[in-house]
């Protein structure tokens, strides 16, 4: 089994971009699963299907294009709300499961580790990871952080607007019967509200490190 480092938390918490830093800090291989329900709902929506039909996302989870991870088109909010509807169905995150301990197990490039964000990682995908931890900060702060992330993608909204999606996505992942958000029992809490993003990764580094560094001692002496 390789390293892993599992980070959960709430939406513009700030976790994929902690994620993404550590992954690079250490060498590991680094996926974001939320992306992974982005690319379901798009293939979903592109396809004309319902989000909220299992057939059509289960359908959907398994035609994605990972290579589109990296398109802007998933993180528009009409993609970000169908995520959310396909994330609550249950065949859809078996259908995806198997992906992500996969990519774990045996991260890409023969990786010693990977670093894995998202809202189950530490409960439900790697229950058992290296270290753990759980992202949060106030949701006016994330509303002001995905306000001016979609403001920067040339998206005008009203920051209020956004706000009242925050709240409702929170309730959401929260609040679903299949692999609710929350933290793990043996998770570190990172709270990022008045932290910039050098000082949270001071913060998130400081958190794991021992954990990984013991981890990777370990696999050299054995």
């Amino acid at each position: 089994m390789s390293i892993v480092i599992a980070v959960d938390g709430t939406a513009a918490s700030g976790k994929g971009t902690l994620a993404k830093r550590l992954a690079q800090h250490f060498g590991f291989a680094h996926l974001d699963s939320g992306a992974l329900y982005r690319l379901t709902a798009l293939a979903v929506l592109e396809a004309k299907g319902d989000t909220q039909n299992e057939a059509d996302a289960v359908r959907g989870a398994q035609t994605i294009d990972f290579n589109r991870a990296g398109d802007p088109a998933i993180r528009t909010d009409i993609v970000g709300k169908a995520a959310s509807h396909v994330a609550a169905i249950p065949a859809v995150r078996q259908a995806l499961l198997d992906f992500q301990q996969d990519f774990l197990a045996r991260p890409p490039g023969g990786s010693p580790g990977a670093v894995m964000d998202g809202r189950d990682i530490g409960t439900v995908i790697c229950p058992g990871a290296t270290a753990k931890l759980y992202v949060d900060a106030a949701p006016e702060i994330r509303a002001r952080r995905r306000w001016n992330e979609l403001k920067s993608m040339g998206i005008r909204r009203a920051e209020q607007d956004v706000l009242n999606e925050i709240n409702a996505r929170d309730a959401a992942d929260k609040s679903r019967p299949v692999s609710p958000l929350k933290q793990a029992l043996d998770a570190d809490l990172l709270d990022t509200s008045d932290l910039g993003i050098d000082a949270a990764f001071a913060a998130a580094l400081a958190l794991v490190f021992p954990k990984v560094d013991g981890a990777l001692k370990d696999r050299h002496r054995g």
